[in-house]
């Protein structure tokens, strides 16, 4: 079975249909015109798929930092003595920043005592 609906003779009948349709003079400038917009749609189309490609390259950019960034966040939490077990990163953050507020006030108050 072909990919194409047409073979072989039916091609050349469809071939002299159009001659006979447009004529001889006009048959170099359709197949000008068919070739241009073939042309136009392979082009149209690869910039689609580079476009995608690009995407998907910016993608997985953004999860590797992504993974660093959390790698990065719980090794901070674990110095300053959170507890990493089970949370979210985004519990994380606020732990280590409220934990850096306490501290940055705590500092603060025995620096005045002083």
């Amino acid at each position: 079975m072909s990919a194409w609906p047409f073979q072989g003779m039916e091609w050349v009948i469809i071939l002299v249909i159009v001659l006979l349709i447009f004529g001889p003079k006009k048959l170099p400038e359709l197949a000008r015109g068919l070739g241009q917009a073939l042309y136009e749609f392979r082009k149209a189309s690869q910039g689609l798929v580079e476009e995608e490609e690009k995407k998907e390259k910016e993608g997985e950019k953004e999860s590797k930092v992504s993974k660093e960034d959390e790698e990065l966040i719980r090794k901070l939490a674990e110095k300053m003595g959170i507890s990493t077990e089970g949370k979210s990163i985004e519990e994380l953050k606020k732990e280590i920043i409220e934990k850096a507020k306490s501290e940055q006030q705590s500092e603060a108050s025995s620096g005045s005592k002083k």
